[in-house]
């Protein structure tokens, strides 16, 4: 992202010493410098690009005492201004500014900068038999929640849509005549399901694998970088704080319960896909030769996850509110909220409560798309109808 910063060079005219840069020194910053050349504006503007000057800052005549808020500043250029020269430029008058006021009110920023306070919020239990936590644990379980939250909200439309295709596929092809001659239309949705399953916990058990030994390989790497981080932060005046959070983070993360939190994850992770898979199954067996048939079947599928996905974020912020609980038993929600709560230690209660929600709603969907693949899977040269759909659901053997 650094190497496209290019440095700026630009012109500042100031006819009315509105920025008062002579008593109050030059205008700083490390993306811009400024220059202050003789002459008219008009002049400058023929002759600034021969000057190497990149732009003109023109300051018109204005008063700018403590009760003024906006300043106004003319830019003259051939090319777009970017965010980033913008920005230093404000950022530089700002800075100008500033001294003038304070000039004029008579303060000191020695003063002003002992108005600052810093506010430490220290967590305490109030078992006193357990030991008090970090106030740095909620951040660091913010982000595992928001982590875990994502990862199956993409495996779900990934692994999902992966079941969907394959069915549509082998629909077009014509090879499930040949599959269901042998197998139960049935058994052959549940062999779908699980063997694309299997290729994302066989992913997820390389990355359990790989992450523990990143970990182990980083800290053998920078164990001294480690201890030099911590004897810094007894010493360091200015970034001391800063470092200290930094290192009490790092601590954090040791005192999750990685292997509760794993074995609850996968748990919503099965569940979840198994849950979407098989009602993606059952688009993927309705859908005709037209990709674009089915779009509006894979809508309906598609828009619980991403309100469970936004529910998440909620639950992230706030994981004992009451949306964030019901969303995580609620079993099209669940496999999203729940794995975003689970860090925040929710009540068990409430953690076996969803799980058995979830399998038996993974059931009862397995169920009733196995009696819309079963008579989808061999159906061709026709537009599905949400009727239908629920004719097949409901059709006597």
């Amino acid at each position: 992202m650094s190497s496209g910063v290019e440095h700026k060079k630009i012109a500042l005219l100031d006819p009315s010493d509105a920025l008062q840069i002579k008593e109050k020194g030059r205008l700083r910053d490390a993306m811009v410098s400024f220059s202050y050349p003789d002459g008219s504006l008009d002049t400058l503007k023929k002759t600034f690009k021969k000057a190497g000057y990149k732009a003109i800052l023109y300051i018109p005549q204005q008063s700018l005492d403590s009760a003024t808020n906006t300043f106004n500043v003319h830019y003259y250029s051939d090319e777009d201004i970017s965010i980033t020269t913008q920005e230093a430029i404000k950022k530089a008058i700002k800075a100008q500014a500033r001294k003038i006021k304070m000039a004029e009110l008579g303060l000191n920023e020695v003063y002003l900068k002992r108005l600052n306070t810093t506010v430490a919020l220290q967590a305490k239990n109030t078992d006193s038999s357990k030991k008090d936590t970090s106030s740095s644990r909620v951040y660091v379980a913010t982000a595992l929640g928001a982590i875990m939250m994502f990862l199956i909200y993409m495996v779900i439309f990934i692994y999902g849509n992966m079941v969907m295709r394959s069915v549509m596929e082998e629909k077009t092809n014509r090879i499930v005549e040949v599959l269901i001659s042998s197998v139960r239309p049935f058994q052959l949705m549940l062999g779908k399901i699980v063997g694309v399953g299997a290729v994302g916990l066989t992913q997820f058990a390389i990355w359990a694998a790989v992450f523990p030994l990143l970990y182990l390989g980083v800290g053998l790497a920078f164990s001294g970088k480690l201890k030099a981080l911590q004897q810094l932060t007894t010493t360091s005046t200015s970034n001391g704080k800063d470092l200290e959070d930094l290192m009490f983070i790092i601590q954090e993360l040791q005192n999750f319960n990685y292997g509760y939190i794993v074995f609850i994850f996968l748990v919503f992770f099965i569940g979840g896909y198994i849950l979407y898979a098989s009602l993606f199954a059952a688009v993927g067996a309705a859908m005709g030769d037209d990709w674009g048939e089915g779009q509006s079947l894979t809508l309906i599928v598609a828009i619980p996850v991403i309100i469970a996905f936004y529910i998440g974020i909620a639950a992230v912020e706030n994981p004992t509110s009451t949306m964030a609980v019901w969303a995580s038993i609620f079993p099209f929600f669940s496999p999203i909220v729940m794995p975003a709560r689970i860090v925040f230690d929710p009540p068990i209660a409430q953690i076996i409560l969803s799980i058995v929600v979830l399998m038996l709603s993974c059931l009862f969907c397995i169920w009733l798309s196995g009696r819309i693949y079963r008579i989808g899977i061999l159906m061709y040269g026709k537009k599905t109808t949400l009727r239908e759909f629920v004719q097949w659901m409901f059709r006597k053997d």
